[in-house]
């Protein structure tokens, strides 16, 4: 368990720590298969004075056979969940979860595996007391669907930054303005490539628009100040599941989680001292393990990643046609400067050795038709860091310097394995774009033509566009943004992406779709042959 004491800790310690105490806290408990675990009880009585699941439940890191199931007590209890193809739960088979309590905020998962693949499946989870095992919550309903087997089809969304510039959860839109377009559109997952929350940004009860109109905002103690303490950034992810419409799109979509920079503060990177005058606490390796320890308790990640010291990148197999590689671009990030350092001087400035390493092992392995690499930043886009470079590009459009040195290194790495069918996803910038990258255009000519897609923000405040850097030669081919920085989610200009995979021909299709759902822009790719 990570300790929330302010003594400064390593980089090392930091992400072991906040792995290992979330795991500790979150995944003990039987963890038993839908075909092996014991057939369900009758129902458990439900009395008065009982346990609740004030913020419904999620799921995550759907696989094959596994999946990790999510939810959060309102006091000491004990998780049970069971899962059933039926949604009348005939049937249905029993997991007993963890017992949950102060130490992990009384949040729990339980780790699903032996499930059918490509079927979907219904879930309840309910919260039972631990001095009378007759009295427990009502159960609270989500569903999944498991990768396929076989070639059946595949759609998932992805987006990022969540309830950002104070733009925070507005009953009068259920909570979310673009929950309800997302929930439309029944997607097998859903990616979240950055951002999950703000805990850098307070928001007021009221914000005046530019039409005269007034946005309302839900506000707790938490979200009052920039979150310091552990307390404060458990508060964060607390707030936007009390948006009612995004906890049932979770309920009935499973994640696939990845951290940005605003879960802790913003642009951060390892050993930074901050000089901003609303922290008491200045040192963001204290911020980022307690940070860290918050979002390990509230969100669905399974312990697969390989990292020994708690980075969360992984793969997602997903049916024969699609393996999502999922990138942590922080963790390891180096000091924000010009970013124009030659390559040499570099040690992998956001992904690190390690990682690059296993990325590039882990995409030769593989046979899915399509490899999805989800990147908290963007590759092609100039994100600065006031004067200084906050993202991968730096606007020197010659040959790759800095943090560009990451992605020359996959980039030709693929090329040279005869890796074709590669598109990068990612948020972060609050706009939605369509990039396309070729040799023929770029400084650097050691790669392939590929794709990038960017979209976002999710009930944050629009910008951009920015600034593309040429040296991996990108074009935008489509970009839709607001006319003004900050624009709130009631003047539109919220997007999110969809991919659909044809389980037939193995053809990949990008939507970029608006706050409302309408589908803004289309393009489709035809897998390569080696």
């Amino acid at each position: 368990m990570i300790s929330a004491s302010p003594e400064p800790t390593s980089r090392r310690t930091l992400l072991r720590g906040a792995a290992l105490g979330a795991g500790a806290a979150l995944t003990g408990g039987a963890a038993s298969g839908l075909f092996t675990a014991r057939a369900s009880a009758a129902p458990l009585l439900v009395r008065r004075d009982r346990p609740l699941l004030p913020l419904g439940v999620q799921s995550g890191d759907v696989r094959e056979t596994g999946a990790v199931l999510w939810a959060k007590a309102d006091r000491p209890a004990r998780l049970v969940a069971e899962i059933s193809r039926d949604a009348s739960f005939r049937g249905a088979r029993t997991i007993p979860g963890p017992v949950v309590g102060p130490a992990s905020d009384h949040t729990g998962r339980i780790g699903l595996r032996g499930l059918p693949p490509g079927t979907d499946l219904h879930y309840r989870i309910r919260a039972v007391d631990l001095d009378d095992d007759r009295a427990s919550s009502e159960p609270t309903v989500g569903r999944l669907r498991t990768a396929p087997g076989h070639g059946d089809d595949v759609r998932f969304l992805w987006s990022g930054d969540i309830a950002g510039q104070g733009w925070g959860v507005n009953p009068a839109y259920g909570g979310f303005r673009i929950a309800d377009a997302m929930r439309a559109r029944n997607a097998d997952f859903f990616l979240c490539s950055g951002d999950n929350v703000y805990a850098d940004g307070p928001v007021q009860s009221s914000v005046a628009l530019p039409d005269g109109s007034t946005w309302t905002n839900l506000v707790i103690p938490e979200k009052t100040k920039v979150a310091e303490t552990l307390a404060e950034y458990r508060g964060q992810y607390r707030y936007n599941l009390m948006a009612e419409n995004w906890r049932a799109f979770l309920a009935e979509t499973a994640q696939v989680v990845q951290w940005d920079d605003h879960e802790v503060t913003n642009n951060w990177y390892p050993g930074e001292i901050l000089e901003d005058a609303r922290y008491t606490e200045k040192r963001v390796d204290v911020l980022a393990a307690r940070a860290a320890r918050a979002f390990h308790e509230y969100t669905p990640v399974a312990g697969i990643s390989p990292d020994p010291e708690g980075r969360v990148y992984r793969v997602i197999p997903y049916g024969p046609h699609l393996d999502l590689f999922v990138l942590d671009m922080r963790m390891h990030k180096d000091p924000n400067t010009a970013n124009t350092e030659p390559a040499a001087d570099r040690d992998g400035g956001v992904l690190g050795r390690r990682q690059t390493a296993w990325l590039i092992d882990r995409l030769r392995r593989s046979r899915a038709t399509w490899k999805v690499i989800a990147a908290d930043l963007p590759l092609g886009l100039v994100v600065p860091d006031g004067p200084l470079q906050e993202g991968l590009a730096q606007g020197d459009p010659g040959g790759p310097l800095g943090r560009e040195a990451d992605i020359a290194e996959v980039l030709t790495a693929l090329s040279r394995a005869g890796i074709r069918n590669h598109v990068w996803l990612t948020a972060d910038v609050h706009y939605t774009a369509a990039h396309h990258y070729s040799p023929d255009r770029a400084a650097y000519q050691d790669f392939d033509p590929f794709w990038e897609f960017v979209s976002g923000p999710l009930n944050a405040g629009g910008f951009g566009p920015n600034r593309l850097d040429g040296t991996f030669g990108p074009v935008a081919d489509f970009v839709a943004a607001p006319p003004a920085a900050n624009a709130s989610p009631a003047a539109g200009h919220q997007y999110f992406g969809e991919v659909e995979v044809d389980g037939g021909s193995g053809r990949l299709t990008v939507t970029l779709r608006d706050v409302e759902g309408a589908a803004l822009y289309t393009r489709t790719l035809d897998p390569a042959v080696r």
